[in-house]
């Protein structure tokens, strides 16, 4: 007699997803809420169509697991990659403050009337980088092993 495989049995690997239409998209952007990266981390290869970023990913995935054995949240350092990228601008982000930590409230398509259009990174403090892209083609992939969120908290947002 075979059994229906349930949730607990399942083992806990790094994600590594795609995004190729929108629906994709926001579950790749309630992943990346709250991650947190320093503005030396993200990169555009203009002459790839490439533009990344090495994010600090709260695990969203395991907080119910955690919270129900108690113990600590985690993070995982993750890449965010935008392919096909054409065009970079930014609003809030000043590149040559090395210091400077920014937060990803939200990651979203607009299309355009074919298949070009542009992806946005809403940032916290009214920040956002919008990539002009030819085609929507995002990945999501954990780089490193989770380790213990340092403020040992789920992010809270003000409603």
């Amino acid at each position: 007699m075979s059994e229906d495989a349930r949730f607990e049995d399942g083992r806990e690997a790094p994600l590594n997803l795609g995004a190729l239409d929108s629906e994709d998209l926001q579950v790749v952007s309630a992943l990346v809420q709250d991650a947190v990266f320093p503005v030396t981390e993200m990169t555009w290869r203009a002459k790839d169509r490439r533009f990344a970023i090495l994010l600090n990913r709260f695990r969203w995935e395991d907080r119910d697991n955690a919270e129900s054995r108690r113990r600590d949240v985690e993070r995982v350092q993750s890449l965010l990659v935008i392919e096909n990228v054409l065009k970079v601008a930014s609003q809030g982000v000043d590149r040559s403050d090395r210091d400077m930590i920014l937060s990803v409230l939200a990651v979203e398509f607009e299309q355009a009337d074919d298949q070009t259009g542009a992806v946005t990174v809403t940032l916290a403090g009214d920040g956002a980088i919008r990539l002009t892209v030819e085609a929507l083609e995002v990945a999501l992939k954990d780089v490193t092993r989770p380790y213990i969120a340092p403020s040992k908290q789920v992010p809270a947002h003000d409603e």
